[in-house]
């Protein structure tokens, strides 16, 4: 079965993330992030992409994981016949913790990263998920 994907809504959807991330990785956490990141306002000058060009590079992310998720939301819609907010928070909600939880989980178990640091990014690429999932299932 063939069903088209709706650029529009993953474009918004993508938008919606981005503006998420932005309020989450700054007035919201942006401080505590930093911290338990081990990072300070010098060693961010040091980084080797601009703001810009990171702000770039995850724009393009999130766009290459609305449109994934958009699929996913056409498979629930078709073959589990969910439809709605409530499919688009459980593509969501699956694709978080089928993939993000366990690849990121990395961090911690491997890197050495503190815990909460995990928490706290893996609690925004959920509500970033429910967001973008909402969004597609809203407007098909």
């Amino acid at each position: 079965m063939d069903v088209p994907v709706n650029y529009v809504s993953v474009f918004a959807a993508a938008i919606a993330a981005m503006g998420l991330g932005f309020l989450w990785y700054g007035p919201i956490f942006g401080k505590k992030w930093k911290y338990l990141m081990g990072l300070t306002d010098e060693s961010m000058k040091q980084t080797t992409l601009t703001p810009g060009q990171a702000m770039a590079g995850g724009f393009v992310m999130t766009l290459i994981m609305a449109y994934v998720l958009a699929h996913a939301l056409i498979f629930a819609s078709t073959y589990l016949r969910a439809s709605g907010i409530s499919a688009g928070l459980m593509a969501g909600f699956w694709n978080w913790l089928g993939f993000v939880v366990p690849v990121t989980a990395g961090t911690y178990l491997w890197e050495g990263k503190p815990l909460k640091l995990w928490g706290l990014n893996a609690s925004y690429h959920l509500a970033s998920l429910l967001i973008m999932g909402g969004i597609l299932a809203l407007w098909p």
